[in-house]
């Protein structure tokens, strides 16, 4: 690695007049992005901030019609809160099938939707819910926050604090997992809350997460697997490597978003 200084702030403030002071400073949560990419000096900032010492980014809670995560929420104590799990069991059930336990044990729910991966699992999650993710600056809807692969709404001094999920009567998350890495080949996340039909998908798009209007209008007459039946996404748009190629992703799209209509 090379050179660089590191900082361990305890409040959201410090974090942030931190990132103001030093330009290329980058945000350490569960580290699985950051570290690897310094390793192979792919990546060289100046300054590190972590964020594990920052008081009052942990936690799950149930506020009122919403369940609100700490971004530095790990990812296994969300799949194990007992709030999560009953009030937003479609949700609860992501975390448990990301990377392995070394990942689950580390990872946090902020660090996955500020690095937007294009194959990660918390931002079909954000999108397919219609969450609002809280900075210290503002709240920001998910489907204003995804800008691209690897890009999101964030200010450079901006720090995600917490997530908002609204909760949702139906929900549901299927993919098709990568056997080495465990990300998204492809992704789907559903959702029923009242007249509001949500499909997001993740790993599959050439520009990252994204939402299926056409299979969405088709879903509130039914929220249902043969509403979509026999219904596709154009491929044009899909990503295509040496792990899967477009057609094949399309295909995938299709097939789990009736897999995960049917578990809602």
């Amino acid at each position: 690695m090379y050179a660089f200084t590191f900082h361990q702030p305890t409040t959201v403030r410090q974090a942030a007049n931190l990132l103001a002071k030093h330009k290329e400073a980058k945000l350490l949560a569960g580290g699985h992005s950051l570290i690897p990419v310094m390793k192979q000096r792919l990546a060289s900032p100046a300054a590190i901030v972590d964020l594990s010492k920052v008081e009052g980014m942990s936690g799950v809670e149930l506020k009122g019609r919403s369940l609100v995560i700490g971004a530095m929420t790990r990812h296994a104590d969300v799949a194990n809160s007992t709030v999560a799990q009953q009030a937003l069991p479609g949700l609860a059930a992501v975390p448990g099938s990301i990377g392995d336990p070394q990942v689950r044990n580390m990872g946090t729910i902020g660090g996955s939707i500020a690095n937007n991966d294009p194959n990660a699992d918390y931002p079909a999650a954000c999108l397919g819910l219609g969450a609002t993710i809280i900075t210290n600056k503002r709240r920001i809807a998910s489907d204003d926050f995804f800008t691209g692969m690897f890009s999101t709404a964030l200010e450079d001094d901006e720090i995600i604090t917490k997530v908002s999920f609204p909760i949702a009567k139906k929900a549901a998350y299927e993919k098709f997992k990568h056997p080495a890495s465990g990300f998204a080949l492809v992704g789907v996340f559903v959702s029923k809350r009242g007249a509001d039909i949500r499909v997001a998908v993740t790993g599959a798009g050439a520009n990252g997460v994204f939402r299926v209007k056409s299979f969405e209008e088709a879903l509130k007459k039914r929220f249902a697997a043969k509403s979509i039946e026999g219904m596709s996404i154009p491929v044009a748009g899909m990503n295509s490597d040496i792990h899967a190629g477009a057609e094949y992703r399309a295909h995938l799209v299709g097939v789990l978003a009736r897999r995960a209509l049917a578990k809602a």
